[in-house]
C-alpha cells in the first residue's frame, strides 16, 4: 500500500492534516484516498458518510493529486466557515 504523508507543515493548512494516497481498485484503476483531521478538535472532516469517490484515475499520480487537491479544498471551506 503506498504510503501518505501529511501536507500541512507550514502553510495555511498547518491547522490540519491532510493524508491523500491511493489504492489500485479491483479493476486495475487507481482511487484517491483522503483522510483530513482538524488538528485543534482532532476532527474528521473527510471521509465522512457518504462521501464522493475519488476517482478512479488510470494513474496512481492523478489520484493522488486529486485527493490532495480536495483535501485542500476541504480545509480552505472550513476555514472560511468551520463546522463545529
Amino acid at each position: 500500500m503506498p504510503k501518505s504523508s501529511p501536507l500541512s507543515e507550514g502553510s495555511v493548512y498547518e491547522g490540519f492534516d491532510i493524508y491523500a494516497s491511493y489504492v489500485v481498485n479491483a479493476t486495475g484503476l487507481h482511487v484517491g484516498t483522503l483522510k483530513v483531521v482538524r488538528k485543534r478538535d482532532k476532527r474528521v472532516l473527510y471521509p465522512f458518510d457518504g462521501c464522493e469517490t475519488i476517482g478512479p484515475y488510470e494513474s496512481s499520480e492523478d489520484a493522488r493529486k486529486a485527493a490532495q487537491v480536495l483535501g485542500q479544498r476541504l480545509v480552505e471551506a472550513d476555514i472560511a466557515n468551520p463546522e463545529p
